[in-house]
């Protein structure tokens, strides 16, 4: 039956809404979708996500609530993203990778999920996975080797090559990329005094750095 109403509505008003995006009403989404977006039908989104120009969510991924999926972004299928992820513009996000809740992706960031692909073999079931810790950051042109990991609340600086795991709360800069320093769950450069205590301008929050690890204070 939805299929015939669909066939419908697409003679009434020919050209003018995509069938995809029919489908969309008709499921009574709880989302935000611009009219050039394609949404391919078994994408798992959540409620109050918006989703930009031109952008791709393929099959079987899965995104969280209140993400924001910035213009030009294709979420392949199998990636998962946790909720209030925000994407930037011309970012493609692989099979393989995963986000926690409130992941940043910087403009045009890379992930990879072939460490030595070549057109005339195919990879596909060789995919290393990248997993993107809650909170962590990742700025603009970076380039993720897959197979990393990025640590909760890291900060991986803009034009930044990631070729190994990046600890919690490290801030690492560079081409590969090397850490400088430790930041807050707030994006602040941590200063850790003699007692290897540090504490975020902002917050006030007082973290611990214990052999190479920080670890938040609770209160």
């Amino acid at each position: 039956m939805l299929f015939f109403i669909l066939l419908a509505f697409r003679d009434i008003y020919p050209g003018q809404i995509p069938v995809n995006h029919l489908l969309l009403i008709f499921m009574k989404k709880k989302f935000y979708a611009h009219s050039s977006a394609i949404i391919d039908e078994g994408a798992e989104i959540g409620e109050d996500v918006k989703i930009w120009h031109f952008s791709h969510i393929m099959p079987n991924c899965r995104i969280g609530d209140k993400c924001n999926i910035g213009q030009n972004v294709v979420i392949s299928p199998g990636v998962i993203l946790g909720s209030n992820v925000k994407i930037q513009n011309n970012v493609s996000v692989y099979e393989g990778v995963i986000c926690d809740d409130d992941v940043f992706l910087g403009p045009s960031m890379v992930f990879t999920n072939v460490i030595n692909p070549r057109s005339a073999v195919n990879r596909r079931g060789q995919y290393l996975n990248t997993h993107v810790g809650k909170g962590a950051s990742i700025g603009a042109n970076a380039t993720i080797i897959c197979g990393h990991d990025i640590g909760a609340y890291a900060m991986v600086g803009a034009g930044a090559v990631v070729t190994k795991t990046i600890p919690d709360y490290a801030l690492v800069v560079g081409n590969p990329a090397k850490q400088i320093g430790w930041v807050s769950e707030y994006g602040h450069r941590l200063h850790f005094d003699v007692r290897n205590i540090a504490i975020c301008p902002e917050t006030r929050q007082q973290y611990q750095l214990e052999n190479n690890i920080v670890k938040k204070i609770s209160k």
